[in-house]
């Protein structure tokens, strides 16, 4: 039961390898997740809705092209200023690495959310590339 359980879930992760662009993962199908090339393409100097969800002490330190800060820490308030976001309009969100954008996507969904871009490697990688 085991052997074949694994050998079903090696042919769909393959198969799910094989219809998906190598800069792009889909988590679900409401949350992708993007890495810099996706970013540098689809967002910067784009009209769309970039959230860093970085503490504002963080953002303050440096932030991603026009990204708007609605941090993640406090939850309430996080949920509020979604709300006044498009939820038929793709939003792109980062935070420093991915475990903090990962989370919020996720919250998102639930907030009715439809197409939720997460940059994956976030700010991190965004400060560590050499061509931004």
């Amino acid at each position: 039961m085991t052997l074949l359980l694994f050998s079903v879930s090696t042919v769909f992760s393959q198969e799910v390898f094989r219809n998906t662009k190598p800069d792009t993962t889909i988590e679900n199908e409401k949350i992708i997740i993007v890495d810099i090339n996706t970013i540098k393409e689809k967002v910067i100097d784009k009209d769309v809705q970039f959230v860093d969800i970085r503490t504002p002490k963080e953002y303050n330190d440096g932030y991603i092209d026009d990204a708007i800060n609605i941090s993640i820490a406090d939850k309430e308030k996080f949920i509020a200023a979604f709300e006044k976001l498009n939820k038929e309009q793709p939003v792109y969100i980062y935070c420093y690495s991915g475990w903090r954008s990962n989370r919020a996507a996720k919250l998102l969904v639930s907030l009715g959310f439809n197409k939720i871009y997460d940059f994956k490697g976030g700010y991190k990688v965004w400060s560590e590339h050499p061509k931004r």
